[in-house]
Formats: structure tokens, sequence, C-alpha cells
């Protein structure tokens, strides 16, 4: 397998040149336009004291953790997750697992926070809970998928970013890149530059 790594390269670097984003409204922006508005929106609800709520399972649990740390650390935004193994466990027995972020979504956010989805399916159950509490709570909604283009978060939040990725490492792999460039880009606009 010579070429694999070039070939999987390649593959991940086409997707995220190809990656689109939509609104509510399903208007499709270039990626880079959508960012901008993303960082602009981010800039907002710091400055309005906005909880910046990021939600995954799995590795895109890990990822969402790992962005919530750099987004308090180096951006100031007041951050939170939901990878709390007792948090987890307790609504999932209590409650379910469906409302494992609705849950806490529902009790602490408000109009002025953000959601940002990190979901390689797009489809999972506790995100799609998550997004509608979200909308009843008045949030900006921002949701990252892959996999099939008609997955149902893709079409629920104020920006929806896609990327044509069919493997969930590949997905995932380009969902860390969107969300450092989305970090990046709101340092390099607002703050002292990434480092």
């Amino acid at each position: 397998m010579p070429e694999y790594f070039e070939e999987y390269a390649n593959e991940l670097f086409t997707a995220l040149k190809n990656t689109t984003a939509t609104n509510l409204d399903e208007i499709i922006f270039n990626a880079n336009d959508a960012l901008e508005a993303w960082v602009d929106e981010s800039k907002k609800r710091r400055d309005g004291n906005g909880l910046f709520f990021l939600i995954g399972n799995g590795a895109s649990a890990s990822m969402a953790e790992h962005m919530s740390h750099d987004c308090f650390k180096n951006a100031d935004m007041l951050t939170l997750t939901c990878s709390e193994t007792a948090h987890i466990t307790a609504v999932s027995n209590d409650i379910s697992y469906e409302n494992v972020f609705a849950y806490r979504i529902g009790k602490m956010c408000s109009e002025k926070d953000m959601l940002i989805t990190i979901s390689s399916s797009g489809n999972s159950p506790n995100i799609i809970k998550a997004i509608e509490t979200a909308k009843e709570k008045g949030m900006f909604i921002v949701t990252l998928s892959g996999k099939s283009e008609d997955n149902k978060s893709r079409k629920m939040g104020n920006l929806n970013f896609y990327v044509p990725l069919s493997t969930y490492g590949l997905v995932e792999s380009a969902h860390a890149c969107l969300l450092h460039c989305w970090l990046d880009m709101f340092l390099d606009k607002y703050v002292r530059g990434r480092h």
C-alpha cells in the first residue's frame, strides 16, 4: 500500500476544500464566509457573556471537550460540555440517553448562548434532541456533520457545516480542522492572534 498516505491526505484535503455550509433556509455559503459569520457571531456571544456549549459522542465528545478548553483558555470564552461520567450516567440512567445533552441545555442555557454540535453522522438522537431544545431556548446553533448529505442536523442549525466524507476517521479529522480554523480565525481577528 505504497500510496496509502498520499491518497488518504488527498481525500481529506479535497473534502475540506469542498465543505459546504448552509443556514436554516438551506442557502449555501462557501466555507470561508460561513466561518467568518461563525466567528463574528461568537464575538457577540462572548462579549455578551454567553456560554459556548460543545457536544458530541465518542471521539466527537473528546473533540468537544478539547475545543471547550482551548476556547476557554485562549479566547476567554465561557464554555461548557457534557463529558463528565457522573452526568452522563445519571441522566442516561434516570431520564434517557437521548436527553443527556438536552437536559443540561434546558436547565442552563438561554438565547445569549451558542450550541456547537459535532456529529459524524448528524443523526444521533441525543444530538437532534439537543438541537431541538436549543431552538426552544433561542440559542444560536452551529452543526458539524459528514457522511450522508441528507443527515438531520444539517437542516437544523443557524449554520451547518457538512464535509463530504463517508468514513468516521476522515470526518472526525475534518471536523477537528474546522473547529481549529474557527478558533484560530477568532484569535487572529479579535484577540492577539493564534500561537
